[in-house]
């Protein structure tokens, strides 16, 4: 990995940076907005269609392969492996949605899917594992806003697409194939481990997190305001244009942060000793008396008297033992508890591990399902546009993956409350809301969309803070994509097998057709009154599950958060 001296770069560049490659990582979302171009070119069933989002899924979220490259090459590297990936992706359904090439096979179109979405994972690894490394004890807020701007990032597309490219299909999928490269190319170099922000109770960084989630919520509020707007009132350039000037402005917002810094630069009492990433073997300490000097951590003649010093003073700081946690910097127990850094295969074996994995898996795949049919949910209840409703859905989701992070972050440090407790809570409303869209009551649709848009966002960026906490940032990559495995799973037996199957079956019920046949249109609450019942049970279960996995992991809060700040277990005497 690259190395940075210490105070070279403040991470809050890469912060900057990696909100614009978040927003490439939400190119995943775009699914509604194209596939009906897709269906119509191309004469899918809706079961196809809804195989083809399962497609759509299981790329956007398989990165066990990401994640362990992440620990062997730097983020550029990884970065450029997704960039590749979405050109080569959506350059395939490009060239079939605009008929191009003609008469595309079904599997081609589906491999190309996969392809092209999987960019979301190399995309989403790089800079959230980076980031969090960067910033090892505010994880919660990290997560909430990165993975925000990726839950806002609908809403820039859509913006884009109503805006720019006049709704046309064929426009959007070869703006993906060469924009979100071309961004991803421009901030890369900034994307790299740096030195780690002060402890995590420092005002200034507490103001610049403020600043973010402040600029990320205007940011939300002007998408979901302009993009009713134009799309309502029928506005056209320039005054659409001028939207997306004012949109790109507020995605730059975060970099005010470093440029503040620059200009109006601070001597903060005790500066940051250490420059490497976690999970480098080359981890310095500090010079005595002099923060400019650096000595190897691991040398063979020096390293153990050199780590006893560490582990064993009291003035040193949680930052310290989380960097000097490098490849072999520190001697692990045969068995970690719950808060350690756990390799893989050792998280694999623990019941808390798959309670998790459940939890996320019913929450998320569930939603998952209503996202991936989102326009034809909505043309079945009578809605003929059904971009208001992806926006909707874009900043509701947005809203509860910043605030899952900003909420569990308050309640973990001031009552050492379990972030599960909130995926319990979602999972509850979760439940209503699948009965509000069964029910199909006039004016239910865009609250029961936005209800559920809020609480799917928050079970991303709980269960990243979650794993991290319970299982450690060593190999944090890895494990948090495994659990990213719950969301194609979903949508693989929720839309894939079952939304898709009922649609179907219903549509070709209402106009006398034989069910092989190909697309037919379904209207009325019957097309997935079947399919929201479904998921209202399985999160009935996530809800009892998750209260178990609160309940299990309540006394690993007390520890690690005893004090209303993260303890790393290092700090701790066992």
């Amino acid at each position: 990995m690259p190395v940075l001296k210490s105070g070279s770069r403040p991470p809050w560049v890469g912060l900057g940076a990696a909100v614009w490659v978040q927003i490439a990582v939400g190119n995943g979302y775009n699914f509604p907005l194209y596939s009906p171009s897709l269906k119509s070119v191309m004469g899918f069933s809706q079961q196809q269609l809804t195989m083809l989002g399962v497609a759509n899924d299981i790329g956007e979220n398989f990165g066990i392969l990401p994640g362990v490259v992440c620990n062997k090459l730097p983020p550029w590297v990884v970065l450029s492996i997704g960039a590749t990936a979405c050109f080569l992706g959506y350059g395939v359904i490009w060239l079939a949605v605009s008929q191009t090439v003609q008469s595309m096979p079904y599997w081609v179109l589906w491999l190309a899917l996969c392809v092209a979405t999987n960019s979301s994972a190399w995309f989403s690894t790089a800079v959230l594992v980076t980031n969090m490394r960067n910033f090892p004890l505010t994880r919660g807020t990290v997560a909430g806003i990165l993975k925000g701007y990726g839950g806002i990032a609908a809403a820039v597309y859509t913006e884009i697409y109503i805006a720019v490219l006049q709704n046309s299909s064929s426009m959007l999928l070869l703006f993906l194939t060469l924009g979100i490269p071309l961004v991803c190319f421009a901030v890369m170099y900034f994307v790299r481990p740096c030195t780690p922000a002060a402890a995590g109770d420092d005002s200034a960084e507490h103001g610049h997190f403020f600043f973010v989630q402040v600029a990320s919520v205007v940011l939300g509020i002007f998408l979901l305001t302009t993009t009713i707007l134009t799309d309502v009132l029928n506005l056209s350039a320039p005054l659409s244009y001028i939207f997306v000037a004012i949109m790109v402005l507020l995605l730059m917002a975060p970099f005010a942060i470093p440029v503040k810094m620059t200009l109006y630069p601070t001597n903060p009492k005790k500066p940051s000793t250490l420059g490497l990433p976690i999970g480098s073997s080359d981890s310095l300490i500090p010079g005595e008396g002099n923060s400019d000097k650096t000595k190897p951590l691991l040398t063979p003649s020096s390293s153990a008297t050199q780590l006893g010093s560490l582990n064993d003073s009291d003035d040193a700081s949680d930052i310290d033992i989380l960097l000097a946690e490098g490849e072999g910097a520190v001697k692990k127990k045969k068995r970690p508890r719950r808060g350690d850094d756990f390799k893989f295969r050792e998280a694999i074996v623990k019941a808390d591990f798959w309670l998790l994995f459940l939890v996320y898996f019913f929450g998320v795949g569930s939603g998952i399902t209503v996202l991936n049919n989102l326009a034809q949910i909505g043309i079945a209840q009578g809605v003929d546009d059904t971009t208001i409703l992806l926006s909707l859905f874009s900043f509701c989701n947005f809203i509860g993956r910043l605030g899952g992070g900003a909420v569990s972050e308050y309640f973990v440090r001031s009552k050492t409350m379990p972030r599960t407790i909130w995926m319990t809570c979602t999972q509850v409303i979760m439940i209503i809301t699948y009965l509000l869209f069964a029910s199909a009551l006039s004016g239910t649709l865009y609250a029961a969309t936005a209800l559920l848009g809020i609480c799917y966002g928050a079970q991303f960026t709980i269960m990243i803070s979650t794993a991290s906490e319970l299982f450690g940032l060593k190999h944090f990559g890895i494990i948090y994509n495994f659990m990213g495995i719950g969301n194609p799973l979903g949508a693989f037996l929720f839309s894939g097998l079952l939304a898709g199957y009922v649609y179907d079956k219903e549509a070709a019920k209402q106009q006398g057709l034989n069910l092989l046949t190909k697309s037919a249109s379904c209207l009325g609450p019957n097309c997935f009154r079947l399919t929201f019942l479904v998921l209202a049970g399985t999160c009935c279960l996530g809800s009892v599950l998750s209260i178990i996995l609160s309940i299990r992991i309540k006394p690993v809060y007390q520890m690690l958060y005893a004090d209303g700040s993260f303890r790393h277990p290092q700090n701790l005497s066992h």
